[in-house]
């Protein structure tokens, strides 16, 4: 049985405030477990129905677990339908080394919306693009509804948070820049170098003024039909990848 305390816990990880003071965020889910499980995060406490702990028990070793039931993990769950298992998970620490980047980079500018962010890191894990550094206004990757989008890739891209501007600063041989715009050049007619960063900003703002003073090219996505005011920044982001890649 889950006790209040476990609830109140719980709960209090809908907060980006409580999960940085617990160093704790939530997945949920069999896909998502699952795809944790083969991980390096720590888990620090696995909810799971009864059906569910004997279909996966083996893959348990020292992995605290407390077998509820359906009633119970829907009072847990930030999902309409709760699938089974809900997993506590230690934040994990993940330093990047700016001087050892290779292949495209992705930058983010101020992404406020979860879902777009998780879409974005799903589709660097199908381009394999391992590194996304993102604005510290960027929404945080530990959004209940941001690790969900990514179906599992939270696992496999490292997404790391600093002052984007203090980072370029730093950058000694700073790679081929792109900028996604609408007013760039069309992305199709682009000489790419292996190793490069792509940046791409909020639907509504665009990228930031003192971040376009260390583009080298502006990219744009042809508008084909010619009507439509712009794409969604997670569609766009995974169309500039696969031309990148």
């Amino acid at each position: 049985m889950i006790s209040k305390n476990e609830i109140k816990l719980i709960k209090s990880l809908s907060s980006k405030k409580n999960r940085l003071r617990e160093l704790l965020f939530i997945v949920e889910g069999e896909k998502m477990v699952n795809e944790l499980l083969s991980s390096n995060y720590k888990i620090k406490k696995i909810y799971a129905t009864k059906e569910w702990y004997e279909n996966n028990f083996s893959k348990l070793d020292l992995i605290d677990l407390k077998k509820i039931s359906y009633d119970e993990l829907s009072k847990i769950s930030s999902l309409k339908n709760p699938n089974n298992v809900f997993a506590l998970v230690e934040m994990f620490s993940n330093e990047l080394n700016y001087f050892n980047l290779s292949g495209t980079t992705l930058i983010l500018d101020s992404i406020n919306d979860p879902g777009n962010l998780g879409t974005i890191i799903r589709s660097c894990d199908w381009f394999n693009v391992r590194n996304i550094i993102c604005s510290k206004n960027t929404v945080d990757i530990y959004n209940n509804k941001t690790i969900q989008s990514t179906m599992g890739s939270i696992f496999r891209v490292n997404v790391h948070y600093c002052n984007l501007t203090d980072f370029f600063v730093s950058i000694n041989n700073k790679p081929q820049t792109f900028a996604a715009t609408l007013n760039g050049r069309n992305l199709k007619n682009l000489k790419i170098n292996k190793d490069n960063f792509l940046i791409v900003g909020c639907e509504s703002h665009g990228i930031s003024d003192d971040l376009m003073k260390f583009v080298d090219e502006e990219v744009k996505i042809e508008n084909i039909s010619g009507s439509g005011e712009s794409l969604n920044a997670a569609i766009a982001t995974s169309i500039i990848l696969y031309q990148l890649s």
